[in-house]
């Protein structure tokens, strides 16, 4: 496969010497792009458009026509896994996602499936093949996954939640049920990871989203625990290359260190934790992702640079640093603003390195 001229994102992750700090944007193809939204109501659904791979291709490419973006990311969702399971993903306009038949008692963990991706998820891997091969090399591109905690949330409370009260309420009376249901997923976010590797996948980011609702001492048992398993089964490139994994385990300050921990190249941080404790927290051990609240692209061109400039100056001097924000970008963001803090890291970060 072509290897990436820009492979600056890459270097960063595995801790190599970069030129100046690789940005990329989580939600970087989305609702804030004109292009986009017309894409979507061309596909008449949000599933539409993840699981038809030319318009994947398309919304994926979008961002990089515009940007000087050091990645390109796969567009799809992180409930792929359940939909393929069976239990009817929607997604309900102002609501979010909706399943129509939650996982309630031992019965509905057992019925599951292991799933084989290569044919289960076939629109993934036709995607990144079709991404790769327009990207012609010109940046990396990242594949992802949900979390087995994550995904596990959703599939318990039947879509979004406020207090996780059911998926909670499982966890503590029924911890056997829930760990079979984790390891089931876990064993499905393996499976799927590496066949987005073997399709072209270059770099990898598994998004524990709802990681934070657990307690200090959950968290190890019902979410750590898993990622390290999946992290410890992932495979290299077709050519022997490395694939570094982002962790991205929002509001979960206070376990970085046992993520830095679990084998992965790289840790996303949110912005309510500084880069430069981050940094002193992980040491030389990982790569740290972040961190620019993602409200500060609703504010001028000039607030935005001063921003960067802050967030690049907390982490410091060195390689190690992927440009990011603290999470997604948010629908009601100019495109003009994006633009503006992509030009400010590109001017200003080549001075620490």
């Amino acid at each position: 496969m072509t290897q990436a001229k820009n492979d600056r994102f890459l270097r960063a992750l595995l801790k190599q010497e970069v030129d100046r700090t690789p940005v990329w944007i989580m939600r970087q193809a989305g609702r804030y792009l004109p292009e986009y939204r017309e894409i979507r109501q061309q596909a008449g659904s949000f599933m539409g458009l993840c699981t038809n791979p030319e318009l994947a291709c398309e919304v994926t490419l979008q961002p990089l026509r515009r940007f000087d973006l050091d990645a390109a990311i796969l567009f799809s969702d992180i409930l792929t896994i359940p939909d393929a399971m069976g239990l009817g993903l929607h997604f309900v306009e102002g609501e979010g996602p909706k399943f129509e038949r939650a996982i309630a008692r031992p019965a509905d963990v057992a019925a599951l499936p292991r799933l084989d991706p290569t044919d289960d998820l076939a629109y993934v891997m036709e995607a990144i093949s079709l991404i790769r091969r327009e990207l012609n090399g010109r940046v990396p591109l990242i594949g992802f996954s949900g979390s087995p905690w994550t995904l596990a949330t959703y599939m318990v409370e039947g879509g979004s939640s406020k207090n996780f009260g059911r998926v909670k309420a499982m966890m503590y009376s029924d911890p056997k049920s829930t760990h079979a249901l984790l390891q089931k997923l876990a064993d499905s976010v393996t499976d799927y990871l590496n066949a987005q590797i073997a399709a072209g996948a270059q770099a990898l980011q598994i998004f524990d989203s709802w990681g934070g609702v657990l307690s200090h001492d959950t968290f190890g048992q019902y979410s750590l625990q898993y990622l390290k398993r999946i992290i410890a089964s992932l495979r290299p490139g077709p050519d022997g290359e490395t694939v570094p994994v982002i962790l991205f385990c929002k509001g979960c300050n206070g376990h970085l260190e046992a993520i830095a921990a679990t084998g992965c190249h790289g840790v996303g941080v949110d912005w309510t934790l500084s880069l430069a404790d981050a940094r002193a927290r992980v040491g030389d051990r990982v790569a740290i992702q972040g961190n620019l609240d993602p409200s500060v692209l609703l504010a001028t061109p000039e607030v935005i640079r001063a921003q960067a400039a802050a967030t690049l100056d907390s982490y410091g001097a060195g390689t190690g640093h992927v440009f990011n924000l603290g999470h997604g970008i948010t629908p009601d963001v100019n495109p003009d603003h994006l633009a503006a803090l992509i030009d400010a890291v590109a001017e200003i970060s080549p001075r620490y390195h």
